[in-house]
């Protein structure tokens, strides 16, 4: 077990930075407390890795902004979908009728034409 300089169990905290990431270490549990850095936990990663990691990273991160804007673009689209469907109704509703008014006028007019 790791103690942090004020007595406390330490926890292990990954660093994101460009010289380390993903590189974990050893930090005090107290938000803002002067230890927060105690040592590292893992070993230093080879160059390679501290080359590739940041841009893997940008990456992840682009990709979820755009997952982030696709989905609200889908959901956009599925309200102005919705919307169509119901002016969609309306108007079929509608359309039906106009027909029930042709075919009662016909209707008529044949009367009256049979009738004299």
């Amino acid at each position: 077990m790791v103690f942090c300089h004020c007595g406390r169990d330490a926890i292990i905290q990954t660093s994101w930075t460009s010289k380390n990431p993903g590189r974990r270490f050893y930090a005090c549990p107290v938000q803002g407390s002067n230890c927060q850095f105690i040592g590292w936990f893992d070993q230093q990663r080879c160059q390679r890795c501290i080359d590739i990691i940041p841009g893997l990273l940008r990456a992840k991160n682009n990709l979820e902004s755009e997952k982030t804007q696709l989905q609200q673009q889908n959901m956009n689209l599925e309200e102005e979908n919705i919307k169509l469907q119901q002016e969609n109704m309306k108007v079929e509703a509608k359309s039906r009728k106009l027909k029930k008014y042709l075919v009662f006028s016909w209707i008529c007019f044949v009367m009256y034409v049979l009738a004299f």
